[in-house]
């Protein structure tokens, strides 16, 4: 699933193609678009130019002198750079189309997808009720927003309204390198654990940003937490995993006592 680090990492694909003029826009399946026709895509974007894209959480903002592209790219969606000679891939849903290549939005799932603003203003209303960005956030407004939280801290960090940007896998890994039980009531932290889940998502959010994804380490909880009851990369014991808000939470009984 695309977290902050995959979309950051799309941010810098889209980043390297600004600038030229979009020749047409390809719409190969209108299942992703999101109040939005293919031909009203098309039309806004074409002989525009991107503009510097920027990311809040997992979304992707592009302005294009005036209309501006958001892309949420859902559990499987990517964006990447492809010469116009490479074949298509049977997943690829919209291509927009340059002098020298083409940026393709591949998506297999199709649960989020693609929106058109018609300008910056409807484009920060679209995602208003957004909490502040992961790798953006002060420690201070962290902790100030965690304090009046409540429910089990897993759920809570995987709250788009709470931080932006951080999905199972960031979750997980960040209580794993604090050394807090994700079960853990949220009302039940206190500061000390405030501010090491907060240095904890600093380090994590820093080497993931870098690779362009929750890199799947040996010494990291991503190295091991597919294995059927892996060991704890940092003291050996059995890893413990439940369903947490629908999802897989993973997380070791020694190193994060209850």
């Amino acid at each position: 699933m695309p977290e902050l680090p995959d979309v950051e990492g799309f941010r810098r694909v889209l980043s390297q193609h600004t600038g030229a003029p979009i020749r047409a826009v390809r719409v190969r399946d209108p299942g992703v678009l999101r109040g939005v026709g293919a031909r009203q895509l098309a039309g806004a974007l074409r002989g525009h130019r991107f503009e510097r894209p920027r990311r809040h959480g997992k979304w992707l903002i592009a302005p294009a002198g005036g209309p501006v592209l958001m892309l949420h790219f859902g559990m499987t969606g990517s964006l990447s750079w492809h010469s116009p000679h490479e074949p298509l891939h049977r997943h690829d849903r919209v291509v927009w189309q340059f002098d020298d290549g083409e940026l393709r939005f591949r998506d297999m799932r199709k649960l989020q997808g693609i929106r058109l603003a018609r300008d910056e203003t409807q484009a920060e209303r679209v995602i208003g009720d957004l909490g502040p960005d992961a790798r953006e956030v002060s420690r201070e407004r962290f902790e100030e927003l965690l304090s009046g939280r409540r429910g089990r801290l897993k759920s809570v960090l995987t709250d788009q309204t709470f931080i932006a940007g951080l999905g199972n896998l960031l979750a997980d890994e960040i209580c794993w390198h604090a050394r807090v039980n994700p079960l853990r009531a949220v009302g039940d932290l206190d500061e000390t654990e405030h501010a090491t889940l907060y240095g904890a998502m600093r380090k994590v959010l820093r080497a993931a940003v870098k690779a362009g994804c929750v890199p799947p380490r040996d010494t990291w909880l991503t190295g091991v937490r597919d294995e059927p009851c892996g060991p704890c990369p940092r003291c050996h014991q059995p890893l413990s995993s439940r369903r947490v808000a629908g999802r897989t939470t993973v997380w070791c009984p020694g190193c994060q006592p209850s």
